[in-house]
């Protein structure tokens, strides 16, 4: 299964092409999963121009698809009845997920919030908290790609700097984990029983790594997703100036995440060759974007036609989904980061690291013990030394065709002893 997430500069239309890319797939007789965790916002008209249903604002992605939306991902029976060549539409409710989450926790730790006298939450209190909608779409997404009977699963992230910073929370939550309740240290987890049944009170260490280790199992459920090589993303934007230092530097942060970009929707693109100079001139300004950034991306760019209005139902989600190359390939291959061995040559070893499209001013790079600290833009990502390097010092660095050349020279200390 092909898990696509679909994601681009705020206001590119990504819904629409997620949308339209979902309906090419079921035309094409794959049964789809369409995931959205963009919220509904309140008071939003009808995309389809109608009036605002009383129960609440229309859901623009169902408007779209015209078919009604589907209980939240975690309904996996439900996933069951795709049908080829059909479509199930479902949205991630995070103020439910964020519900029942702290339900869970408070019901789990009530042992230790009885000993501190604390007064538990009813349900009907709790308000999802900022950063809730992150974590319900990163659960939702696991649950998807995991969903039986689906042959692609289409997810409309957030806007793309939005996405990719929601795309790297496990790793690196996962890593703070790590840092804040180091594993060994639970070698003395036998002992906390008898220690509880002498105080006569539950021990909170215990209760927190139990806690630490669930969430880390979680995240590890997601970072696999995230990082599986069934999934890619595409990017989505509108071809034009406005758009292109966002798209460019979100092409870095891709690269940095080690994220495949599977192509690019050029959305609302107008014909060429019209006889109209305004026209003519915005298309060709919109050909050169486009010829850059599948330049830059190595990828090709599907142009999608502008309807000279907002795409307002099915039948004009499925003039969009008859546009050429808008069902997904077999995802790309992902860039191994590749240590290359120079000892013989010139006493080095170089780690390449592929960032297509950087500057040598967007970088930055620190080494702490056995990890290495790269920047690139306003995207950082911290990761651990392969065993080799661990043994070396940093000695220098260079942006070379694409790639950020790391060379680490051997520490006599540490390095086997060459005869």
């Amino acid at each position: 299964m092909h898990t696509l997430l679909v994601t681009g500069p705020g206001g590119a239309g990504r819904t629409t092409v997620a949308a339209a890319t979902a309906a090419a797939a079921a035309r094409a007789g794959q049964r789809v999963l369409l995931l959205s965790g963009d919220p509904v916002p309140c008071g939003a008209p009808d995309p389809a121009g109608g009036p605002t249903p009383p129960g609440g604002p229309a859901d623009p992605l169902t408007a779209l698809a015209g078919e009604p939306a589907g209980e939240p991902v975690e309904v996996a029976p439900g996933l069951n009845a795709v049908p080829a060549g059909g479509i199930l539409v479902a949205r991630v409710d995070s103020g439910a997920e964020f519900r029942a989450e702290l339900a869970a926790l408070q019901e789990r730790g009530s042992a230790l919030l009885g000993m501190l006298g604390s007064r538990p939450l009813a349900t009907e209190e709790l308000t999802e908290l900022p950063g809730a909608e992150q974590f319900a779409l990163l659960r939702a997404l696991r649950r998807a790609a995991a969903a039986p009977g689906t042959d692609l699963v289409v997810v409309d992230m957030p806007p793309l700097h939005q996405a990719l910073t929601v795309l790297a929370l496990p790793g690196q939550l996962r890593r703070y984990l790590a840092r804040l309740l180091p594993a060994e240290r639970q070698a003395a987890r036998a002992l906390r029983p008898v220690l509880a049944q002498l105080a006569g009170v539950p021990m909170p260490a215990q209760w927190l790594y139990e806690a630490a280790a669930r969430w880390d199992e979680e995240l590890a459920a997601v970072q696999r997703v995230v990082e599986a090589d069934t999934t890619s993303l595409r990017l989505v934007a509108e071809p034009g100036p406005a758009a292109d230092a966002s798209l460019r530097t979100g092409l870095l942060g891709a690269a940095l995440l080690n994220l495949p970009v599977g192509g690019i929707v050029a959305n609302r693109t107008v014909p060429q060759g019209s006889p109209d100079p305004w026209l003519a001139g915005l298309s060709a300004e919109q050909e050169k974007y486009a010829a850059q950034w599948a330049a830059d991306a190595g990828r090709p760019v599907v142009p999608l036609p502008h309807l000279g209005r907002a795409p307002r139902g099915p039948e004009d989600l499925a003039k969009l989904a008859r546009t050429a190359g808008l069902v997904p390939d077999a995802p790309p291959a992902r860039r191994d980061w590749v240590v290359e061995d120079r000892l013989a040559e010139d006493g080095v070893l170089v780690w390449a690291v592929p960032l297509p499209g950087a500057h040598k001013r967007d970088l930055d790079l620190v080494r702490r013990g056995d990890e290495l600290l790269i920047a690139a833009g306003p995207y950082r990502r911290i990761v651990s030394l392969p065993s080799a390097l661990r043994r070396c010092t940093v000695t220098g660095a260079a942006l070379t065709d694409g790639a950020l050349r790391i060379r680490f020279t051997p520490d006599p200390a540490l390095w086997p002893h060459r005869p």
